[in-house]
């Protein structure tokens, strides 16, 4: 049917929607290029001809634009198609009852850009007169003018995005390379960090096994020896009993050397006395003692004689104080006798040795006077503090 026959399209007011046959000649061309990619149009015309065809995408394009005059195979796969895949355009032009409506909602289509679907149900629609049948067609061509300037624009576009995309898949295969290179690197790093944990591991795991079987050998030997802190105890006092015979020694060299020095002066008067002895000379008799009220204390010595030692001092006019050097008197109250002293009495050999040393640093430090006296006899407590001077520098007397 030609063109100048075709019925023109009037406003209907029956629900029936036009065939793709039923189009007017002039939609046909539009209808196939906007609604039905050519990879699809290749699919249907194969299926209706029964073979694949070997034109070109432009000669399958005119022959489907040809056969769409009259209902044939191809026609009716063709609108079957058209209708499935349009079906939600459709029923949201269904829903138009004057034409109108359906130029308002292809009006919408057109600027939201969803065209190829809106177009066919729009263009099918039971209310499409001539008038919107024009509207269609003219503003199909319109687009399609601008869709094929956008292609022209896309193309170079692509182009340019093209070279940008191989320079940058080049640049993309350089950085994987190298994130290649630094993942075996560390991958060969964390094998060889792994091997060491383990290791370290075990050997801790060694470790801590060895450590329980001492603690269980101990708790053994604990277990064994029951008198364990007695042992420790006597070791304690070995200790003290060892540094208290160093003491001891250190007194004994002292004691050797006075010794030593005291048999120097009885050879020394062994000699003096073999020598013709001069005129007899009246006898000098020997200084009293006085005390002027000072305080002397003496420290050690016998029980039996500190009442004969108390009653010198007093006759030489002095105060007398008595510690017995630790023996029954506790040693934190011999420091406070000695800072209140005047004189020290050492009794040497009724004292402890820890009280002795103790007096004699403490007079040494504190710049009292200290006489040292051997035999603890009252007659040798009286002849040590003759010709002892209070005011004078401290000094040590021994007998």
């Amino acid at each position: 049917m030609c063109a100048a026959c075709s019925p023109s399209p009037t406003a209907s007011t029956g629900s029936r929607r036009r065939r793709l046959w039923d189009l007017p000649q002039q939609c046909h061309c539009p209808v196939i290029g906007v609604c039905f990619p050519l990879a699809r149009l290749r699919q249907l015309v194969h299926k209706a001809l029964g073979n694949p065809p070997v034109a070109d995408d432009y000669d399958i394009h005119l022959g489907a634009v040809a056969e769409c005059a009259k209902r044939s195979r191809l026609t009716e796969l063709l609108h079957k198609d058209v209708e499935a895949r349009f079906a939600p355009h459709i029923r949201a032009f269904r829903q138009a009852k004057e034409a109108k409506a359906v130029a308002q909602l292809w009006a919408q289509a057109v600027r939201l850009g969803d065209v190829s679907g809106a177009f066919w149900a729009a263009l099918t629609h039971p209310r499409c007169d001539e008038a919107l049948q024009e509207v269609l067609l003219r503003d199909m061509h319109m687009l399609q003018h601008q869709a094929g300037a956008a292609v022209r624009v896309d193309l170079h576009q692509f182009q340019a995005l093209s070279k940008e995309n191989a320079v940058l898949t080049q640049e993309l295969g350089k950085v994987q390379e190298r994130c290649t290179r630094v993942i075996n690197e560390k991958s060969t790093e964390i094998e060889q960090l792994h091997a060491e944990l383990v290791h370290v591991r075990a050997s801790n795991i060694g470790q801590a096994t060895q450590i329980r079987f001492l603690q269980q050998d101990i708790e053994q030997l604990k277990n064994a020896q029951p008198a364990h802190d007695q042992v420790a105890k006597l070791q304690k006092k070995l200790a003290l009993l060892t540094e208290h015979q160093h003491q001891l020694q250190t007194q004994n060299a002292e004691l050797r050397h006075a010794l030593a020095q005291a048999e120097r002066l009885v050879r020394q008067q062994a000699l003096e006395a073999l020598q013709p002895a001069p005129a007899a000379a009246e006898p000098v008799p020997e200084p009293a003692l006085q005390l002027h009220a000072k305080k002397v204390v003496c420290v050690g010595g016998r029980h039996t004689n500190v009442a004969n030692y108390r009653a010198v001092i007093e006759q030489a006019g002095g105060q007398f104080a008595h510690h017995d050097g630790g023996i029954d008197d506790k040693h934190s109250a011999l420091d406070a006798v000695l800072a209140a002293a005047d004189l020290v009495i050492c009794q040497t050999g009724c004292i402890s040795h820890n009280a002795y040393w103790r007096v004699k640093d403490f007079c040494k430090r504190m710049g009292k006077q200290c006489v040292f006296v051997d035999n603890p006899s009252a007659t040798s407590f009286s002849r040590s503090l003759r010709g002892v001077q209070l005011t004078a520098a401290p000094t040590t007397v021994a007998e």
